[in-house]
C-alpha cells in the first residue's frame, strides 16, 4: 500500500475527531494530532481504533503511544502491514 493511499485513508479517519479545521486543511506528515489537530487524547484512542479497522492490523500499546503524528502513523501501519 504506498504512502499516499494511507494519508487520504488518515485523513478520512481522523477528519470527525479534529477541533482545528485549518491545521487538517494543511495536513502533511509533520502534523501532530494533538497539538496541531486538536485531537485529544480519549479520541486518539478512537482514531487509532478506527485505524485498526481501516487497515485490518493490530497495533500494540507501545505503538499507540508513538503514533503522535501523520508521519509515525504512516510508518507504523506501514510496518504493521508488512508483518501480515
Amino acid at each position: 500500500m504506498n504512502q499516499k493511499i494511507i494519508i487520504i485513508s488518515l485523513k478520512k479517519i481522523v477528519k470527525p475527531y479534529i477541533q482545528n479545521e485549518e491545521a487538517f486543511k494543511n495536513l502533511t506528515e509533520e502534523t501532530d494530532f494533538i497539538v496541531d489537530l486538536k485531537i485529544n487524547s480519549a479520541n486518539l484512542v478512537d482514531v487509532i481504533l478506527d485505524i485498526e479497522d481501516e487497515f485490518d492490523i493490530e497495533i500494540d500499546n507501545d505503538s499507540m503511544d508513538k503514533m503522535l503524528t501523520v508521519k509515525a502513523a504512516m510508518t507504523i501501519i506501514t510496518a504493521k502491514l508488512k508483518e501480515k
